[in-house]
Formats: structure tokens, C-alpha cells, sequence
């Protein structure tokens, strides 16, 4: 051996035990906002205005104190389809960094066999041995063997798949709990609009009962000759368009509580006879806002996710640069082949070989460079990706914590409405017991409370449903620290 190859062999060994990697090591981009959220301390205030318990972010379901939502919430993380999709793609991941891994290391088959043969003598072989002096049709073979092969990895293209491998198995645990998250918000979203439209559907009967007691009093009014025509058909008018507003709010009942069924993982009907009996809003808990942005970046799954796809592109650089450089086999071979079974490991059947390969794209850099290149674009994608996802989610926080302190500030003055007309109509009903005032006012009275009424709860609906999306935008629902 030259100086040149012991020198070549050497650089080689000294590569493969060093652990050589090309491409660049990943580095995590620090990409967050110190400041604090635009609307922390209005929903602060707020929390201190309505003196709420501060929620635990990991099961923040539970501080709405409602038993019925927390069994829900529950029953469908444990069967909710589209999360054990997202299980099934986190076992797919995991069985591709196996797969992966073991390229890392050495390849062995183990062969044996036994062949008993009677050779033709029509066919032009067996004529030319049936030529050959002592020439046996029947012919018995036996075969063993072992063989190993190894690709080594000296530039670490194989650990740089492994490394995207790894990524990409992470992201879809990430992508798991972002499913998680997702169902229980859902959950609990649809569970609030169905006991919102509960509440609708009795105020909106309320008011069809009392618009028709209007319609009775001016057709009366009407026989007598008080009111004009007219005053009766604007009274009809307002009755059926309450009474229209009935159906629609069922329809949306009925489509709320089949979306929350399938949200079980269940046939539409299901938990039908568990939601029918009405019950009240839950009450939305206090947010914990003491941890800003950069908290989301350990909280939300999809910067998770996005973060570590920056990391698996990062990691495909690396494994598109090695096709630079050649890849060395090793190979061998060692086993028995005789005749004779009772010479089957007698050193004249012995064999061994051993084979060293090389395998090098040496006259196709073109297109390993663009392969190169792309990757390289990919990363570049990967990144403003991960960037975007931040500040998506900022934007999804700050509209939720405003959503919050509005519908809670819209709350209260609606509540404050509804109580004046509330003593409006006690005065007025007190008025007309006395005969100062007529039914008609009262009745009037009556609609429009109602109305304010219908307003408030949908307000109420709104800042809970507000907080949940908090919940949510904070990436609560699991334990960060785990």
C-alpha cells in the first residue's frame, strides 16, 4: 500500500469515528416577543371586576364547574376519531425513525439450503456432462451461508435522516395535542351554543306568547272600534316574525347537538336525552395572563410543530450535501456449499469473500446541487412558516382577550338594561292593576325586556365562548412541563 492510500484509509477511519456530519447544525431561530400582551391588563381588570377563579391552564374545563361538560370533554379525548387519526401518524413517525436507524447499522442474512436435482439429458447441459466420464444424473447440492452488509455512514447523510426522522415524529406528537386541543374546545364550544340556544328557544316562545296576547288585546281594541286596522296587522307582523325566529333556533339546536355527537365520536342521536333538559351557561373562569408571548412558545402545539418541521428541513440539508461524497460498502461472505452432506463443513467446502464497494455520484453534481438547493428553499419555507405561526398565534390571543373584556363590558350593560326594564314593567303592571296604565303597555314593556333578555344571553355566550378560544390560543389543555 502507498503512502497515498494509508493516508486515504487513515482520514477515512478517523471521519467514520468522529462522526462526520455535513450540512448545518440546527440551531432554534429566537423568534419571540418579550412584551406583554396588548390586552393583559384590561383582562386582568376584569378578572378583578368579576372576582372569577383563575383556571388551570392544563384542565382548564374543569373550572367551569359544570360535571356534564368535564364527562364530555373526557369521553372524547378517549374516542374521538380524528385524534386517533393523529395517534395512528405519531406511531407512522416512530416506525420511520426505526426504519431509519437501522440503516445506521449492519445488514446479516442467514441462507440455508438443500437441493436434489435429476438433470435432463436432452437439454444441451446434460448432453456435454453426459459426455464426462462418471457423470451422475442425480445431483444433490447443500448451501449455507451467512453474509453482512454495511453501508457506512462516514459523512452522517444516514444520522442527518434520522435526525429529520426524529423532527418529524416529534411534530406529530405536538400535532397530537394540537388535536387534543382542538376537541376540547370544540366540545366545550358546542356544549356552551347548545345551552345558549336552550335559553333562546324558551325566551323566543316567551315572546311569541306574549306578542300573541298583544294581537288578542288589538283585535279586541279593533271590534271596539279604539284602533285603527292597521295597529292589528303590525301587531300580526311582529307575532310572526317571533314566531318564525322559533323554528330557526330549533334547526340550530338540532344541527348543534349532531355536531356534538360526531364530536364524541358517536352516531348523531346519541347523547340526545343528556342535553335535551335545559340548563344554564356555564360561567366562564378568570385567564391567567402573568405569562406573555414567549410562554406560547413552549404552550402551543402548532409553534411545536412548525418548529421542529424547521428543524427535520434543516436536518434534509445536510442529508442532500452528503450526496457530495462517496458512500463506502462492506460486504462478506461466509458459509459451506457441497455435494456431500456429510462434508459439509469440511474446510474444502468452506468459502468466505469479502467485498469493500464505492459508490460515488462523481459526474452527476448538477443535479445533487439542485437537490442541494431545494432543500435549502424548503428550509427557507420552514422558517418563515415558523415565524408566521408565531404571530398567528399571538393574533389569535390578543383577539380572544379582547373578545373577552368587550362581550364581558357588552354583558354588563345589557344586564343593566335588563333590570331597568324589568322594574320598568314591575311599575307598569303595578299601574295597570291600579287602571292607570293599559295591558298594551305592559305587554310592550313585557316584548322588549324579553328582547334585552334574548340580547344578554347571547352576549354571555359570546364572553364565554371568548375564553374558551384563550384556552385554546394559550395552548391550554396539557401539561407543557411533561
Amino acid at each position: 500500500m502507498n503512502q497515498f492510500s494509508k493516508t486515504a484509509l487513515c482520514l477515512a477511519i478517523v471521519t467514520a469515528l468522529n462522526g462526520c456530519m455535513v450540512g448545518p447544525n440546527y440551531e432554534k431561530p429566537p423568534y419571540v416577543s418579550e412584551n406583554n400582551f396588548i390586552h393583559s391588563a384590561e383582562l386582568d381588570l376584569e378578572n378583578a371586576k368579576s372576582k372569577k377563579t383563575i383556571a388551570d391552564m392544563t384542565q382548564w374545563w374543569r373550572s367551569f364547574n359544570d360535571t356534564l361538560l368535564v364527562q364530555f370533554i373526557e369521553q372524547a379525548l378517549d374516542q374521538n376519531l380524528t385524534l386517533k387519526q393523529a395517534i395512528a401518524r405519531v406511531n407512522q413517525a416512530d416506525a420511520q425513525v426505526a426504519s431509519l436507524r437501522s440503516q445506521l447499522l449492519p445488514s446479516g442474512q442467514f441462507n440455508a439450503q438443500a437441493t436434489k436435482a435429476h438433470i435432463s439429458l436432452d437439454d444441451l447441459t446434460g448432453r456435454i456432462l453426459n459426455s464426462m466420464p462418471g457423470f451422475n444424473r442425480n445431483v444433490n447440492l447443500y448451501d449455507l451461508n451467512a453474509g453482512l452488509n454495511w453501508e457506512v455512514d462516514i459523512f452522517g447523510g444516514t444520522r442527518r435522516g434520522v435526525e429529520a426522522a426524529m423532527a418529524e415524529y416529534q411534530a406529530s406528537q405536538a400535532s397530537v395535542i394540537a388535536s387534543q386541543l382542538k376537541i376540547t374546545s370544540e366540545v366545550a364550544e358546542t356544549y356552551v351554543a347548545i345551552r345558549t340556544l336552550q335559553a333562546r328557544i324558551a325566551i323566543a316562545k316567551e315572546r311569541a306568547s306574549t306578542q300573541g296576547k298583544l294581537v288578542d288585546l288589538v283585535k279586541l281594541q279593533l271590534s271596539r272600534g279604539i284602533v285603527p286596522e292597521f295597529r292589528l296587522r303590525q301587531a300580526e307582523g311582529s307575532l310572526a316574525e317571533v314566531q318564525a325566529t322559533i323554528p330557526a333556533l330549533e334547526n340550530g339546536l338540532e344541527m348543534a347537538m349532531n355536531a356534538f355527537d360526531v364530536l364524541m365520536g358517536d352516531q348523531p342521536g346519541t347523547h340526545r336525552t343528556k342535553l335535551e333538559k335545559r340548563q344554564a351557561i356555564p360561567v366562564a373562569p378568570g385567564i391567567d395572563t402573568a405569562t406573555g408571548p414567549a410562554e406560547l412558545l413552549r404552550r402551543r402545539p402548532d409553534i411545536i410543530v412548525a418548529e421542529r418541521k424547521l428543524a427535520a428541513s434543516n436536518a434534509q440539508i445536510g442529508q442532500a450535501i452528503s450526496e457530495y461524497y462517496p458512500k463506502i460498502s462492506i460486504s462478506g461472505l461466509i458459509g459451506t456449499i457441497t455435494t456431500k452432506y456429510g462434508v459439509l463443513f469440511s474446510s474444502d467446502a468452506n468459502r468466505a469473500a469479502g467485498v469493500v464497494g464505492l459508490r460515488w455520484r462523481l459526474f452527476d453534481f448538477g443535479r445533487v446541487e439542485a437537490e442541494v438547493a431545494a432543500a435549502e428553499g424548503v428550509n427557507e419555507e420552514a422558517l418563515a412558516g415558523y415565524r408566521l405561526t408565531i404571530l398567528k398565534a399571538a393574533e389569535e390571543v390578543e383577539n380572544a382577550f379582547s373578545t373577552v373584556v368587550k362581550k364581558s363590558d357588552e354583558q354588563r350593560i345589557l344586564a343593566f338594561g335588563e333590570a331597568s326594564l324589568a322594574k320598568s314593567r314591575d311599575a307598569m303592571l303595578a299601574g295597570y292593576k291600579s287602571g292607570a296604565l293599559s295591558l298594551l303597555e305592559v305587554l310592550d314593556t313585557d316584548e322588549r325586556l324579553l328582547r334585552m333578555q334574548d340580547a344578554t344571553i347571547q352576549a354571555q355566550s359570546d364572553s364565554v365562548r371568548a375564553t374558551i378560544q384563550s384556552f385554546k390560543a394559550l395552548g391550554g389543555g396539557w401539561d407543557a412541563r411533561v
